[in-house]
């Protein structure tokens, strides 16, 4: 095992440094995952207005349950038939409990919808951020004369400044001591 995890240290390291070299690179992983963020907020909020409407539609049920005991309680009472009439109120009090706690579970559940709604409105803020800082990334870049993204393009000798110079040697490098120990494990 400790083959692979030298492995996967020097895979995350030179991963680490190649990102710093490409800050633009990370803008775009930042706003593919703010991407992501926001198809699950919206997801979420889908689920939670479905779930919201199960729940007024139980609280309409109970009361029309309760109308129905209430006037149950109402006709027995009149009729003189106390022995009815105080179980009936006692299953009409357990449909009031009962409405009050949906009640209260909506309540709940609308502030959820709300918190839902502003954290969609402000991962959407912000990816609208990152997507603008990417387009000046990339235009700065292009504006440098640097590789496109994932070339390996080798500039002329005069154009070479030195850190440009040591991030290909650094790659360079890298690509070197992953192809032994690619041999190695071949082995």
């Amino acid at each position: 095992m400790g083959i692979f995890d030298d492995f996967s240290h020097f895979l995350e390291e030179r991963l680490d440094e190649y990102m710093r070299a490409n800050p633009h690179l990370e803008l775009m992983a930042l706003e593919q995952k703010l991407r992501e963020q926001e198809e699950e907020t919206l997801q979420l909020m889908t689920n939670l207005k479905l779930e919201e409407r199960q729940i007024q539609d139980k609280i309409l049920d109970v009361a029309r349950e309760i109308q129905l005991w209430h006037s149950r309680i109402e006709k027995a009472k009149a009729a003189g038939r106390l022995d009815l009439a105080e179980p009936a109120q006692k299953h009409e009090e357990k449909l009031l409990m009962q409405g009050n706690q949906l009640w209260g579970q909506m309540e709940m559940l609308k502030q959820r919808i709300q918190q839902t709604q502003e954290l969609q409105q402000q991962v959407q803020q912000r990816r609208k951020e990152v997507q603008v800082k990417v387009s000046e990334a990339q235009t700065a870049r292009a504006a440098s004369g640097a590789p496109p993204t994932g070339s390996w393009r080798a500039t002329t000798p005069q154009t070479r400044n030195p850190e440009a110079l040591e991030q290909e040697f650094r790659r360079w490098e890298a690509e070197q001591e992953l192809e032994e120990l690619k041999r190695q494990m071949g082995r």
